[in-house]
């Protein structure tokens, strides 16, 4: 498969990660957790020149899913979301929005000509779903540059968080580039080297 082009865009108050990708090259784009600014996500593809052919959110936090119905709406593309979190996308009081497809983890998601191997990484959410493509993986909030997500909300669980990210550790290649929620990025390998909360994965 061809490289990917990534565009990164801090979206809102808490400047989540919304990401763009496509295949080096290509026209068609992947639009992964549109949390905030609808308008700017769209802005964005048009500068880029792609147009958007889905939509993929790695867990329900307001801040993952608040432009989810703008960019939606606005481009007619479908929604994957992780099946025990699409309740709160469906209920979610600023901009309710029922998605197409529910994630379990271990299924290969195809759009824009991009194949996405999802894995269920629970421990910050109850069903977050991290989606790894050729070289990189969308991580959402479960492992950040130097840091790890919260577990301390609902759904929650340290331990949990813990092996969701050893998960990601046996299956994807130590170079692969972590594209976390919030921050910059980093690799896989990095983190398992240095992060002060990966020690017992160092073992």
């Amino acid at each position: 498969m061809a490289a990917l082009e990534v565009a990164r865009l801090p979206l809102g108050a808490y400047q989540t990660n919304c990401y763009l990708t496509a295949l080096d090259g290509a026209s068609d784009a992947v639009v992964i957790d549109p949390g905030d600014e609808p308008e700017r996500v769209l802005e964005a593809l048009s500068e880029q020149r792609w147009t958007p052919r889905g939509i993929l959110v790695t867990h329900a936090h307001l801040d993952h899913i608040g432009g989810v119905k703008g960019v939606a709406e606005a481009t007619g593309v479908p929604v994957w979301i992780p099946r025990g979190e699409a309740d709160e996308l469906h209920g979610f009081p600023p901009a309710p929005y029922p998605p197409d497809h529910l994630l379990d983890g271990g299924e290969t998601v195809s759009v824009a000509g991009i194949d996405f191997a999802t894995y269920l990484v629970p421990g910050h959410t109850v069903a977050s779903i991290a989606y790894a493509a050729p070289g990189v993986v969308f991580a959402g909030d479960v492992l950040f540059q130097g840091s790890v997500g919260r577990s301390d909300l609902a759904g929650g669980d340290h331990g949990t968080l813990i092996e969701s990210i050893r998960r990601l550790v046996d299956a994807l290649p130590a170079d692969t580039v972590v594209l976390s929620g919030h921050g910059p990025p980093t690799t896989l390998a990095q983190e398992l080297a240095t992060n002060p909360f990966l020690a017992e994965l160092r073992a």
